[in-house]
């Protein structure tokens, strides 16, 4: 049997950092799940979830056990992906020109027929990254949260630290950062 959390994170913090490795184990598939929404390259995941992990070990003794260790790592976990998008912001910028004639001809051939292309939803994928891509870390953050992971407000501001208030100004922000990102690119006579 397996130990619980709550036994490794004791053994932890008596003295046993081998004991880490366990909630390594059991968390590590969904920090990547995380970290690979906000970043494109896999040694960019890689970096993030290792940050994650250390800023878990190092933080363990201030974790409280007044809520689930998932939920206060997962916490940490999208706080990292933040963080990541902001320092790597100038980076990842990529000019709105790269949208490609495929990606106009994809965009009219599904506004002729919906649903007819079977690579319509990878086509969509990638014109969706490249529009996030462009957006603020905040607006990324959000708009992932909520329309991609599809949590509510009030999950995304115990994951963020943010106010409810605050989440819902800057969802408006980040949609409305979004619009004018699809305009520029001129496929409003798509939509």
């Amino acid at each position: 049997m397996d130990p619980t959390d709550t036994e490794l994170i004791a053994a932890v913090l008596n003295g046993d950092a081998a004991s880490f490795e366990g909630l390594i184990r059991k968390y590590q598939p969904k920090v990547f799940a995380t970290a690979r929404r906000y970043a494109r390259r896999e040694s960019e995941v890689e970096d993030i979830v290792q940050e994650v992990f250390i800023k878990a070990f190092q933080k363990l003794a201030s974790y409280r056990r007044e809520a689930p260790f998932e939920h206060w790592l997962m916490r940490m976990a999208v706080r990292t992906c933040y963080d990541y998008l902001r320092a790597h912001q100038r980076n990842r910028e990529t000019p709105m020109s790269e949208m490609t004639v495929q990606d106009s001809d994809w965009l009219e051939q599904f506004v002729a027929a919906p649903g007819r292309d079977v690579q319509a939803a990878d086509a969509a994928r990638l014109i969706i990254e490249k529009v996030l891509g462009r957006l603020s870390p905040a607006a990324r953050l959000v708009i992932t949260l909520l329309e991609i992971e599809d949590r509510s407000v009030k999950e995304i501001a115990a994951l963020t630290g943010w106010s409810v208030s605050l989440v819902k100004v800057r969802a408006f922000r980040a949609r409305a950062e979004m619009r004018r990102l699809l305009e520029r690119l001129d496929v409003e006579k798509y939509l």
